[in-house]
């Protein structure tokens, strides 16, 4: 499942962060990447010293995000990292490693995140390309606004040819393992939710009830 979450992060949070990446250094980003992501990246990141602050933003503003939530389900995050995209960088497609090592240990990556903190006319090109079985997929959101996606889908960046693209991406392990059954517990959750705007009732608290039980007996937690 592809989800397009609007609204991450506030104008003036993300214009708070542009302000201090700007001062921050780059490094190349072949620095961070395998062989495989090395032969195929151009672009420049900010080291991880850099990122650890700016990166908590970010994840303060998806722990009160309930849409994010209920898609992922999240049980680790790969603490997010920032890159750059300018002067014809691209990264051409590659697969994201099935764990990423942390502080805190392995984290295997079921969903990969982008977060724009650009405004899509600032720059061309940059296309964030998913493939996956019904075709690929071009993404290119507002500033604040995040795309997430299954880590198994080969993707890709086109090449940026004026201005710069910049964003935030990380990797999350979900409580639940199957893209599947995380897609149909999220669908059941935002079908609850649209009842219970109209008001609690009998159909609601079974949906609820069923929908924790499905989540019991696939969650790893």
């Amino acid at each position: 499942m592809m989800l397009h979450i609007p609204n991450v992060l506030e104008p003036q949070q993300v214009q708070a962060l542009r302000q201090r990446m700007d001062a921050a250094p780059w490094i190349d980003g072949r620095e961070t990447v395998g062989a495989q992501g090395a032969r195929v990246k151009r672009n420049l990141q900010l080291p991880e010293a850099e990122s650890r602050a700016l990166g908590l933003v970010v994840t303060e503003a998806l722990a009160r995000n309930p849409l994010y939530f209920s898609a992922a389900l999240p049980l680790r995050t790969v603490p997010p990292l920032f890159n750059r995209y300018e002067g014809g960088g691209e990264y051409g497609f590659h697969v994201d490693g099935s764990v990423q090592s942390t502080h805190g240990g392995w984290v295997r990556t079921d969903l990969s995140a982008t977060l724009f903190l650009c405004e899509p006319d600032s720059y061309e090109g940059g296309e964030l390309i998913v493939s996956d079985t019904y075709g690929e997929h071009e993404v290119k959101l507002p500033a604040g606004d995040m795309i997430l996606y299954p880590s198994s889908s080969l993707h890709r960046v086109t090449p940026v040819t004026q201005g710069a693209r910049v964003c935030s991406f990380f990797w999350i392990q979900s409580m639940v393992r199957s893209d599947t059954q995380r897609s149909m517990l999220y669908e059941l959750d935002q079908t609850i939710t649209r009842m219970r705007d109209q008001g609690e009732s009998e159909n609601t608290l079974a949906l609820t009830n069923l929908y924790h039980n499905l989540l019991r007996m696939w969650s790893e937690v």
